[in-house]
């Protein structure tokens, strides 16, 4: 009878214990990272990479980088998803008519950069092998995309999808083309 608080008395001193024990490095940088800056700053050179850091760490993705900054996306690509990106090369924005891209990336643009950024997003992943010719699929902007697959030659709304990166949050396919949203 004298032991019945016993039990309890080492659990609440296991917690206590357990609640002072002093955090690892990593724990505390995260901390500190999201903090000052959301998901997309948190520095993690050991695990797989999301989509934005693989994106940032591509010459040729430069540009949606910027957009995607422009937006104010970088932490909602950042986040566990899973997403499928369909990502314009920097050639790809090149084909837009002269004066595009600039123009998105003006602050007053900004809910039209996040709509063409949108169409670009699919929330969940999407794999190669599984898309057929014709599919259709809802983009996070709400609007559909259709897939093409002649031949095991990948496209969407006829963009051709020329590669594929798999990431910690969901799937790349590298685009030759920008994905430009139905008139409403």
């Amino acid at each position: 009878m004298k032991y019945r608080f016993l039990l309890p008395a080492l659990a609440i001193g296991f917690c206590l214990a357990c609640n002072n024990a002093p955090q690892n490095q990593k724990n505390t940088a995260a901390a500190a990272a999201t903090a000052d800056g959301g998901q997309s700053t948190i520095q993690d050179d050991e695990s797989a990479k999301d989509i934005v850091k693989i994106a940032a760490g591509s010459k040729d993705h430069t540009t949606l980088v910027t957009a995607l900054k422009a937006a104010e996306y970088l932490d909602v690509i950042s986040n566990a998803g899973p997403f499928t990106v369909f990502a314009p090369t920097n050639a790809a924005f090149d084909k837009l008519p002269k004066g595009t891209v600039e123009d998105l990336l003006q602050p007053e643009n900004k809910e039209k950069l996040r709509s063409i950024l949108e169409y670009h997003v699919y929330v969940g992943v999407l794999k190669d092998a599984l898309m057929s010719d014709g599919m259709t699929y809802g983009m996070a902007s709400g609007q559909n995309a259709t897939i093409g697959n002649k031949d095991g030659k990948l496209t969407i709304n006829g963009v051709n999808i020329i590669a594929t990166i798999p990431a910690s949050n969901g799937i790349i396919y590298v685009t030759d083309g920008v994905l430009l949203p139905p008139t409403k």
